[in-house]
């Protein structure tokens, strides 16, 4: 009795894999039959473009890998007819192998995520983006269910092995900078203000890597309502310098981003002007906006998404903006110096920081700015300014006559390093603001 239980358990055995060998065998050569992303595409005759597409560029053996799991948004032969009518070509093939590669990757991402998994945001493709290691970016909203601002997703959830297809009505193309500011609805202030001030072309330019510090449509608000004016109120000239404070030249991703000063494309008198990153509790920004989305990926570089407007500093702006000036913002406050060190200048400013004038209050034997009077702190606060924009490059050994007309400075350049009068050290040179530039000194200068 047992022999035969084990006899009918090996033929039940063998007939249940005979049968799923049967069901698996493909009945054209005989090989197993599979059912991944590049099968189901070849199944549906609507999508006979997308599957020609992908055997011009071998992309169809990638998608027809069982190993991987991929999410394709996948454009219908209607989609490919008016790209090719958008192109003015022909056919796929008077499109470059490369560039259809990278458009049909644009329409990738890693994994599988049903429509019920896609929520409103950015998400990235397999399609390289414009350094090593990065991927294009596209921005799917979910309340629109377009994506880009340009496809609508038709249809969705369609299976396979290896992922899921979603059907879009038009091929994706991938953004620059400002083509992803387009595509969002948040940014709609600042692709008016880009357009007034003329920087489109710019800001497109694919020969470039820019990063972008893109204010939301709150934060305009917020910032004109502090104005009181509107977007039309102001000039091409007024919104160049302020558009351009938020962008940096090069590729620089939220994971590489450091604390410190750093150059953006806003200039004055020829340099670039200098904004503050502070990480300590996340990324903030002149210790005012934070950032509040990151890595978004375009063609030409990356955009990091921010809560507030940042204006062009000037040098006592760069003063409050920094925790390490405030006993020299409270000096300047107290000596009524903030108003015409404001001005148009150019100013080049000694900044002490907090713990020079520690150690002064210590030799003077004080408990601080308190106990000094206007009329002391004046002709000292004005011993540390000169006039021009005097960059760390320009200076040169040699007498400097400030602000205070009693005080010059004794200048001492030597490899790089410069000293003021034998024992003040220029400890950060070269903070670029609207009306001047602040050298950061690690003692106070006393007339």
């Amino acid at each position: 009795m047992k022999n035969l239980f084990k006899i009918i358990s090996l033929v039940s055995i063998s007939l249940i894999a005979i049968l799923f060998v049967g069901c698996k065998k493909d009945s054209s050569g005989g090989g197993m039959k599979t059912h991944t992303i590049t099968d189901v595409a070849a199944s549906n005759p609507d999508f006979s473009t997308l599957v020609l597409a992908l055997k011009k560029t071998g992309l169809d053996v990638a998608l027809a890998d069982n190993m991987s799991s991929f999410t394709v948004f996948a454009p219908t032969n209607a989609a490919f007819a008016s790209l090719l009518t958008e192109l003015k070509v022909a056919s796929l093939n008077d499109i470059p192998t490369e560039t259809l590669t990278k458009v049909l990757l644009y329409h990738v991402k890693s994994g599988k995520a049903l429509a019920a998994q896609i929520t409103t945001g950015y998400y990235s493709t397999l399609s390289g983006g414009p350094v090593a290691k990065s991927y294009l970016s596209m921005f799917v909203d979910m309340t629109s269910t377009k994506i880009n601002g340009r496809s609508m997703i038709t249809k969705t959830d369609i299976l396979a092995d290896n992922g899921v297809i979603h059907v879009i009505d038009k091929v994706l193309l991938p953004m620059s900078l400002v083509d992803h500011a387009i595509a969002n609805p948040m940014f709609s202030s600042l692709v008016a203000a880009v357009v007034k001030a003329n920087l489109v072309t710019p800001l497109s330019d694919n020969s470039k890597t820019y990063t972008l510090l893109a204010p939301t449509n709150d934060a305009f608000s917020a910032l004109l309502a502090s104005l009181k004016v509107t977007l039309n109120d102001l000039s091409a000239d007024a919104l160049s310098p302020i558009l351009l404070y938020h962008v940096l030249s090069g590729y620089i991703p939220a994971a590489t981003v450091t604390a410190g000063y750093f150059p953006t494309l806003s200039t004055a008198f020829g340099k670039n002007i200098s904004l503050q990153v502070a990480t300590t509790s996340g990324v903030v920004l002149n210790n005012s906006s934070k950032v509040i989305a990151t890595d978004v990926v375009a063609t030409n570089g990356i955009i990091h998404v921010i809560d507030k407007v940042l204006l062009p500093p000037s040098v006592v702006d760069l003063a409050l903006q920094n925790s390490m000036f405030s006993t020299l913002v409270s000096a300047l406050v107290k000596a009524d110096l903030v108003t015409a060190l404001s001005g148009s200048g150019p100013f080049t400013v000694f900044a002490p920081t907090n713990d020079a004038f520690t150690a002064l209050f210590s030799t003077l034997k004080i408990s601080g700015v308190d106990a000094l009077t206007k009329e002391q702190l004046i002709p000292i606060l004005l011993a540390h300014v000169v006039s021009g924009n005097v960059q760390s490059g320009s200076l040169s050994s040699g007498a400097v006559q400030t602000l205070n007309s009693g005080k010059s400075l004794n200048v001492m350049v030597s490899g790089g390093a410069v000293t003021i009068d034998g024992s003040v050290h220029v400890v950060k040179a070269d903070v670029q603001g609207s009306n001047g530039v602040v050298h950061v000194i690690d003692k106070v200068i006393i007339p």
